[in-house]
């Protein structure tokens, strides 16, 4: 039995170099980030250390941990001759990270290209992030439907984190995290329920940040919507930065069979209590009988 966290970055030198390579956002001036609609951030070089991430997994009791590229940095989203030097940096250095990591294979959704994703995947990668303003209409879908078609095709699954926040760079720390993030996450939710599942039927999804609550508008979904309800047993709610008070009432709207743990390590620190207040049977279903079906489609 494995312990689960499908939620973390760790930016590993091959990434950081290239980002330092750049002149433009998003690029690293020595551990200062930059990018478009986001004030600049210090980074602390710690956090992004392969052998102390290593022991706090293990201290965290993980079996496995998944690393992403951090999509609100915006390389998914630039022209594809930019975006290429830092995929292929991330997947270098992503996949030859330690045990217990795996990680989440990243992709251009500006210029798509399935068979570069294809040949990414290969290497072993749990399935594919992609950000969720790129998910957010029936737009986004038809663009992307070569990557989905691809991941229901070779049974993986898709992560969806949020990307670009496009906020006032003069505003609050917090804005960007609190504001443009969520509203992405529940923007993604529905269009996932509108344009994904409809052309993706056989595709597992997980939403980070238990989707923005999105599920929690189910009442309002059932006036407004199709009448149908928001349970699909191949869609999943990641927990990062929520606490029992949200996870109670998203296991409410969907069930303890929807959520998965996620941490967003470093920028969140995993919860003191797995279950969330709901006891230990939760704890189990939250950290390995869910991220299992949620990565391989079984039980």
């Amino acid at each position: 039995m494995t312990n689960v966290d499908v939620h973390q970055h760790l930016w590993t030198p091959s990434l950081v170099a290239a980002l330092r390579s750049r002149r433009a956002p998003p690029f690293l001036d020595g551990w200062t980030l930059f990018l478009d609609g986001e004030p600049p951030y210090g980074i602390p070089p710690a956090d992004h250390d392969v052998a102390r991430r290593t022991e706090l997994a293990a201290t965290d009791g993980l079996g496995r941990a998944l690393v992403s590229l951090s999509a609100p940095i915006g390389v998914e989203w630039l022209p594809a001759a930019e975006a290429r030097p830092l995929l292929d940096a991330y997947h270098e250095g992503a996949a030859a990270l330690p045990e217990p990591f795996g990680a989440w294979a990243a992709a251009c959704v500006r210029d798509i290209d399935a068979g570069a994703t294809a040949a990414v995947l290969d290497q072993g990668f749990a399935g594919l992030q992609l950000p969720a303003n790129a998910l957010a209409d029936a737009t986004g879908y038809t663009r992307c439907a070569p990557l989905l078609d691809l991941l229901e095709e070779r049974g993986l699954p898709l992560f969806v984190h949020p990307g670009p926040a496009a906020a006032e760079p003069t505003g609050p720390g917090w804005w960007p995290a609190m504001v443009p993030y969520v509203q992405q996450m529940h923007a993604a939710w529905f269009a996932f329920r509108a344009f994904g599942r409809p052309r993706h039927p056989r595709l597992r999804v997980c939403f980070a940040l238990l989707a923005g609550l999105a599920p929690l508008h189910g009442e309002r979904f059932a006036a407004r919507g199709d009448g149908g309800g928001l349970g699909d047993p191949d869609v999943f709610v990641e927990t990062s930065s929520y606490g029992p008070t949200a996870v109670d009432a998203v296991v409410r709207a969907l069930g303890v069979d929807a959520v998965v743990q996620g941490s967003d390590r470093p920028y969140a620190q995993p919860p003191q209590h797995p279950g969330f207040g709901l006891g230990g049977a939760a704890a189990y279903a939250f950290r390995i009988t869910n991220p299992r079906r949620l990565l391989t489609g079984k039980d």
